[in-house]
């Protein structure tokens, strides 16, 4: 006769498998150095320090990150800085509310043109180093000649991600329309180098390593970064859907405590050759610790055979307050959606991209612990010239300095003024690049 009631045994597997279900958070994430705190996180014992098994699932593209956490199959992933905010508003797929309660770090990001483009720039004036202003001013006068024939190809990889914002902004305050002027296209960052290598595309705008990648491989120059740009400007986020963040508020607590931990250590550099090992497993990124540390380091090598140049704050994993979710970070990357015509400026619209960044959930998972938390959940972007300690409880932070290289400032108190600045904008269109990247 069956025996109806469990045995001990049973009950002890039963309750095994609810704490592996409590425990267990997977995370898709992508080969780029920005996902350091994650990989830190799930391999020098940070997460496991919050009780969490932490599973990562390295993926192919921004697309598959995005349907893989709409559709549950990944409860968090690292995530491009607008996609919480796309999939929230329903830009070009499905209407999922999502949040970003951590950011994963700040910078990370270059353009890199074509090895027979910067010649042509070269001889408008650009050079290795040069300003973003000085290269883009020269990018234009090729565009101009070059009016009557294809246009430049220039690629990104998402849609509304940080890397296709800083590529029109840039092409933008150099008066290159990219909806006009140049033609844009989605590709994966990994696929990057081997396109601008194959002739497919004339410029990029991705995540290390790929631009020093094409660097390494004779067919890139990298003429800007996104920390010239606009410096201490975010780039990742964890993201995850709002449902799975209210039904596993523990969970998620411990996750952002385990990555401001990780990132901590990944911005120390003393820990940077490790990290780079780290990152150059294939599992990780999968591309050469030496390439890897040029990143990591800030120390760029722009063309081949150049020597490294230092640029100031090019990844930030920890200083600067990098994980904070910043609503006003969220609502800048609005109004770049708003701007290029993929999304209209209403105010439910404005309501719902602030609720996405999740300040409230990163300080309550920090509470207790020491950590240095702005007391403030939105600032004027690009207003700090020099580095300022600023009000974090009882303690000081040191932010910025962030400006960008056009000496713009964002107010998120003034968003509709902001969008209204600029002269080169697709507002009243919409953007015809696959959104499938």
């Amino acid at each position: 006769m069956l025996n109806d009631h469990p045995s001990q045994s049973d009950n002890a597997m039963a309750d095994n498998t609810k704490t592996e279900e409590r425990t267990v958070v997977r995370a898709g994430f992508m080969p780029l150095v920005d996902c350091a705190p994650l990989v830190v996180a799930a391999c020098k014992g940070f997460a496991e320090n919050e009780g969490l098994t932490l599973q990562l699932v390295r993926e192919s593209s921004w697309a598959t990150i995005r349907d893989k956490v709409v559709f549950g199959h990944f409860e968090v992933a690292h995530m491009l800085a607008g996609m919480p905010i796309a999939r929230s508003l329903g830009i070009g797929h499905l209407t999922v509310p999502m949040i970003a309660p951590c950011a994963l770090g700040l910078g990370g990001n270059a353009i890199t043109v074509s090895a027979p483009l910067f010649e042509s720039m070269e001889q408008e004036r650009a050079g290795l180093g040069a300003a973003p202003a000085s290269n883009g001013a020269a990018l234009a006068r090729v565009v101009r000649k070059r009016a009557s024939s294809a246009p430049l190809v220039f690629a990104m990889v998402y849609p509304v991600s940080s890397h296709n914002y800083e590529l029109r902004y840039w092409l933008a305050a150099a008066g290159i329309h990219p909806d006009r002027d140049v033609r844009l296209v989605v590709i994966p960052p990994p696929l990057m180098a081997d396109a601008i290598s194959a002739g497919h595309i004339d410029g990029f705008c991705v995540g290390e390593p790929w631009n020093s990648m094409a660097v390494e491989a004779g067919t890139g120059r990298i003429v800007a970064t996104k920390s010239e740009i606009w410096r201490q400007s975010p780039g990742k986020v964890l993201g995850c859907r709002r449902d799975w963040a209210d039904a596993n508020a523990g969970r998620l607590a411990a996750l952002i405590r385990a990555l401001y931990h990780a990132g901590q250590w990944a911005d120390d550099p003393a820990n940077h050759e490790e990290l780079a090992h780290l990152l150059a497993q294939p599992r990780h990124v999968g591309e050469p610790a030496r390439i890897i540390m040029r990143a990591l380091s800030g120390r760029m090598v722009l063309a081949p055979g150049a020597d490294p140049i230092a640029i100031p704050d090019f990844q930030n994993f920890h200083r600067h307050a990098a994980t904070f979710p910043w609503r006003s970070h969220a609502l800048w990357f609005f109004s770049q959606m708003v701007r290029w015509g993929q999304t209209t400026l209403t105010a439910d619209n404005l309501a719902t991209t602030a609720g996405v960044y999740r300040p409230d959930l990163y300080r309550a998972a920090l509470a207790g612990t020491g950590a240095a938390l702005p007391a403030a959940s939105s600032k004027v972007e690009g207003a700090l010239t020099r580095s300022e300690a600023v009000a974090a409880g009882k303690r000081a932070l040191t932010l910025g300095p962030d400006g960008f290289f056009d000496g713009r400032t964002f107010d998120p108190d003034r968003v509709e003024a902001y969008i209204d600045s600029f002269e080169i904008n697709s507002r009243n269109g919409s953007l015809e690049i696959d959104p499938e990247g």
